[in-house]
């Protein structure tokens, strides 16, 4: 039987080595297979895996040593994770970002190819609030894609997909979404104030401004014009108490003006 302190990539654990996964099976008395029951071949190797499967999770065990790595990463950063453990979260982020990439383009797809089925033509019914709105919109580009190398449907999709995405994303707070949709608006009305007749482009214009307005609701949600004031309050005064004594020291007298002990009189007047 070997010892259980045999290196394993050079790192000791507690005095002894930690052992690689390979190396379980030889930490198994070697004793012959027991005999197999009622002729069933392959009973004694059963067993003999099965023991080395309870050994691996005893204390200091391969399988015990990993679950112990695992409940410690909770509470560890980043660098002090096991390095096996980061290179799972690495590759199972990477492969789920290609499989949402790989959705995003799908849904994608499927969204233009069903908006291109649309009509962008003016063979639609302009009747109602919202045709008096889409009516123009798509007359105006049917007549713009005659002088462009796209179709008009292809036009008529990616303005619907625009205004889409600019509503959901401005709903959740992404500023480009929200740039979007503010272009989105500014275009919209412009095609309609260009493509409705003379007589009811004011009304269509309009409706098609409350129409985006009650819309930006939900697009701009949250968005505040107020700037944003951020009150720092001073740093309290740090009161320090020393104690300060000034005192004035006597000039020294100089050298040949000693007149003794007796106090001197002197007048100016007096020569």
């Amino acid at each position: 039987m070997q010892s259980d302190d045999k290196p394993t990539n050079g790192q000791p654990t507690n005095g002894q080595y930690k052992l690689s996964f390979l190396e379980l099976f030889n930490q198994l008395p070697p004793e012959p297979p027991a005999p197999e029951p009622d002729g069933q071949h392959g009973a004694g190797r059963l067993a003999w895996l099965r023991a080395a499967w309870k050994k691996t999770w005893k204390e200091g065990g391969f399988l015990y040593e990993r679950w112990e790595e695992v409940g410690q990463a909770r509470h560890v950063s980043w660098y002090e994770i096991a390095t096996w453990i980061k290179a799972t979260l690495l590759f199972g982020g990477l492969s789920l970002i290609v499989l949402m990439l790989d959705a995003v383009g799908d849904i994608a797809s499927a969204t233009l190819k069903g908006l291109s089925d649309v009509p962008a033509s003016g063979a639609v019914d302009g009747s109602g609030l919202w045709g008096t709105v889409d009516h123009p919109i798509r007359v105006f580009l049917a007549d713009q894609a005659a002088h462009l190398p796209v179709a008009p449907a292809a036009l008529y999709a990616f303005w619907q997909l625009t205004g889409l995405l600019g509503l959901i994303g401005g709903f959740f707070g992404n500023a480009g979404a929200r740039i979007a949709w503010l272009l989105f608006g500014i275009g919209s009305l412009a095609m309609i104030w260009s493509a409705t007749p003379a007589g009811g482009r004011a009304a269509a214009t309009g409706l098609a401004a409350l129409m985006w307005a009650l819309a930006s609701i939900f697009a701009l949600r949250g968005l505040t014009l107020r700037p944003i004031v951020h009150n720092h309050p001073a740093p309290a005064p740090v009161f320090s108490p020393a104690l300060h004594l000034h005192a004035t020291l006597p000039a020294p007298t100089p050298a040949g003006d000693d007149f003794g002990d007796e106090p001197v009189n002197f007048h100016p007047l007096q020569g």
